[in-house]
């Protein structure tokens, strides 16, 4: 956008939908690519524009035809520079991404959110989970949102939420105390399960660790570049850490507990590596694959294999 257009645009636009037009049109001219909770150019245009203009999402349509200060236009026209021209996802911008019903803030320190596992929280993990769990891990917790959505469906679990890097603990605890959480999730700073005691031991452990294969890195759209690479790389296969984690689950897994893990595209490297591992892939309503599931008790026969 030149500085001739961003004029134009700054005197010409003057309506909540005139901008909204305005960033669809954009976003179909630049072939953005979507895939940090929008599919298309629409969705993306009200995720950036509305909570930039501290608007809720399901405001009345009659909204779109209030007229904005000039101070809120070049908010928005900086917004949609970066999001054109830098490619940096909308939550980056905005700083607010949704999971599972429940807002979360979000900056480059994390992964934007986006698990199918929203969907198993949603439905308490049936039928897999046959207790109520007491205790619960979130591994690789980033932002924390997976632990903050199963202590709003566990409210009477302690839930642990590990990441091996402080940054993004940092953003997990802004969200911890944005839902009033401090007494039941607790952030963990651990390369793997190395932070925790021996002996200690969860019902639930619910991972979302880095699984990108090599090749998909190297074919990545430019706005999953602004991602931590570490959030998201896990060797020539993908599955580096994943190997990791299944040979020492069971030592923090309950008699009857439950290992549930997403490896995205890596699902067809994992399941040639190990034909015999008795995992249950996940079948979802609403998109998304990948997603294993695995009882302390089918694990512990394979666990010299990794």
């Amino acid at each position: 956008m030149d500085t001739l257009f961003h004029d134009e645009a700054l005197i010409e636009l003057h309506t909540v939908g005139d901008w909204l037009r305005f960033a669809v049109s954009r976003f179909q001219q630049a072939g953005l690519f979507y895939g940090h909770g929008t599919d298309n150019a629409w969705d993306e245009a009200v995720q950036l524009i509305l909570p930039l203009l501290h608007l809720p999402q399901d405001c009345p349509p009659q909204v779109r035809d209030a007229r904005l200060l000039t101070s809120e236009r070049k908010v928005l026209l900086d917004a949609l520079k970066m999001r054109v021209e830098q490619r940096i996802p909308t939550p980056y911008i905005t700083h607010t991404a949704w999971f599972a019903g429940y807002e979360f803030h979000v900056d480059e320190r994390v992964l934007i959110p986006r698990s199918p596992i929203a969907e198993l929280i949603d439905g308490r993990f049936a039928p897999w989970l046959s207790l109520e769990p007491r205790r619960i891990m979130d591994l690789c917790t980033g932002s924390g949102c997976i632990a903050i959505a199963l202590a709003h469906a566990f409210p009477d679990a302690e839930v642990d939420a590990l990441d091996i890097c402080r940054d993004a603990l940092d953003v997990a605890e802004i969200n911890i105390q944005n839902h009033g959480l401090e007494q039941q999730v607790i952030p963990i700073e651990s390369d793997l399960f190395s932070a925790l005691p021996e002996g200690d031991r969860y019902d639930l452990i619910v991972a979302n660790p880095p699984y990108v294969d090599a090749e998909d890195m190297s074919d990545l759209p430019d706005e999953f570049l602004h991602e931590p690479e570490l959030a998201l790389a896990s060797g020539c296969d993908g599955l580096d850490f994943t190997r990791r984690l299944l040979a020492q689950a069971c030592d923090f897994l309950t008699e009857d507990g439950l290992l549930v893990v997403e490896v995205g595209n890596s699902q067809i490297h994992l399941e040639a590596a190990y034909p015999q591992l008795p995992l249950l892939w996940v079948e979802f309503e609403h998109g998304g694959h990948g997603v294993f599931v695995i009882s302390r008790r089918d694990l512990e026969p394979f666990r010299d294999q990794f």
